[in-house]
């Protein structure tokens, strides 16, 4: 497998992992009892964001190039649909409550599809590409990056429109994000310079902001042990503990190898997956680490 590794996806019941391998125009199946690959999903473009929904076993692949959401069957593999967004189609993300699938695509949209019959039913207008974004389970928010714009959105999803823009305190290139629902915090992770950048959620206020690793590209959440993890390019894992909602400190940093940003976390396997990237003698691999 060849190229850059861009985002994950995890199926439970199934205990299959589907891995967007960007620069090898694929998306690969990992059998996590087998421990192996089990077959590769080919004829993509640059596929980056990927969503499996074990409500309606279903796999949604976002295509960089082209702007294409393909639409896969969960068992067979097989093409049930897609929808052409034309440019640079990224995150996916599910409301499972309305069987809402939400797609950040082209200069500044979030797609909204129906993951029943994978029609697009609205779209909400950004001032930029948007990066990773989060939907709020009890509430009707969207939190999104937007890079471009050097702000994160605030979208109001039964409208479709933007009602805030948050600052991220002179912290630029805010592409990976997590959310604490519980204790009101968002979790943006930003490459200029590298920091973690925590908002309370109820006013968009800057609550902490610390230094990590180089070329974050993932952020997330672990609500049982109060952590974050962060999985950055420059070759490392950042393990930040949340002391209490306003205090976070780096307790651990784990080496992993060079452009290895992307992963996925598995809360209920208590495992932090992460992809490295061929270069050089380090082939193409998924590390598995085991929290403790």
């Amino acid at each position: 497998m060849e190229g850059r590794i861009d985002h994950f996806t995890y199926d439970p019941a199934g205990e299959r992992l589907f891995v967007c391998a960007l620069g090898n125009n694929t998306v690969e199946v990992v059998d996590l009892r087998k421990g192996e690959r089990i077959h590769s999903i080919t004829g993509l473009g640059s596929p980056q964001g990927i969503l499996y929904t074990p409500d309606l076993d279903r796999l949604f692949v976002a295509n960089d190039k082209g702007g294409v959401l393909k639409i896969y069957d969960g068992k067979s593999f097989q093409p049930v649909g897609e929808l052409n967004f034309e440019d640079d189609a990224d995150n996916v993300r599910y409301d499972s409550a309305t069987r809402k699938v939400y797609v950040g695509f082209g200069s500044g949209g979030i797609a909204v599809v129906s993951a029943r019959d994978g029609k697009q039913i609205g779209s909400i207008k950004l001032s930029a590409h948007p990066e990773a974004f989060e939907l709020e389970k009890n509430g009707s928010r969207i939190f999104v990056n937007v890079p471009n714009s050097r702000h994160v959105a605030v979208i109001d999803r039964d409208n479709g429109e933007v009602i805030a823009k948050w600052q991220t305190d002179l912290a630029f290139g805010n592409f990976p994000m997590a959310l604490d629902e519980a204790n009101h915090r968002l979790f943006v992770g930003c490459r200029l310079p590298s920091k973690l950048v925590v908002l309370n959620t109820d006013s968009g206020n800057l609550v902490a902001k610390i230094d990590i690793s180089g070329d974050p590209d993932e952020v997330f959440y672990d609500s049982k042990h109060h952590r974050i993890y962060t999985i950055c390019g420059a070759g490392k894992i950042n393990i930040l503990d949340q002391i209490d909602p306003n205090t976070y400190r780096v307790s651990t940093t784990i080496p992993t190898a060079d452009g290895a940003r992307t992963g996925i976390f598995v809360s209920e396997l208590d495992v932090l997956f992460v992809a490295v990237p061929h270069r050089g003698s380090q082939q193409a691999e998924v590390r598995c680490y085991q929290i403790e």
